[in-house]
């Protein structure tokens, strides 16, 4: 790890988790794969990692999921015929795991998807809402 001094376990595993994701597939050849492919990209420069942030970006994950499964319930009992198109504002310069982790959680649940995203933290966020009855 000399080449990426700044590469941390949390990036190193993260990258991993989505190469694993990807292909499905935790044989030797695909894990050796996996880990040249994780040291081998390049790499941004970007804040250093907070474990703070990181605590908290996994505790709204853990509560993201029955948010999900409550909005498709909602989803299917109610239609979400409205569109909007709001925008997110956030720390900027967090590290690339944490920005991914902000996208991965908005884009989670079945209401929302990121459309883009800038290095001032700043996310544009596609919405889903009911049609209010007039």
């Amino acid at each position: 790890m000399g080449r990426y001094p700044e590469l941390g376990l949390l990036e190193i595993g993260l990258r991993l988790l989505i190469w694993f994701l990807l292909t499905g597939n935790l044989s030797w050849d695909n894990v050796a794969i996996g880990v040249a492919a994780t040291l081998l990209l390049p790499r941004q420069a970007s804040a250093p990692v907070q474990w703070r942030d990181w605590g908290r970006v996994l505790q709204e994950i853990l509560l993201a999921i029955p948010r999900a499964y409550w909005e498709a319930f909602e989803m299917i009992l109610k239609p979400h015929t409205v569109e909007e198109v709001v925008y997110k504002q956030t720390l900027p310069n967090r590290s690339a795991g944490l920005v991914f982790l902000d996208i991965f959680l908005i884009t989670f649940t079945p209401k929302t998807i990121v459309l883009n995203c800038n290095a001032q933290g700043t996310y544009e966020v596609h919405l889903l809402k009911p049609r209010e009855d007039v």
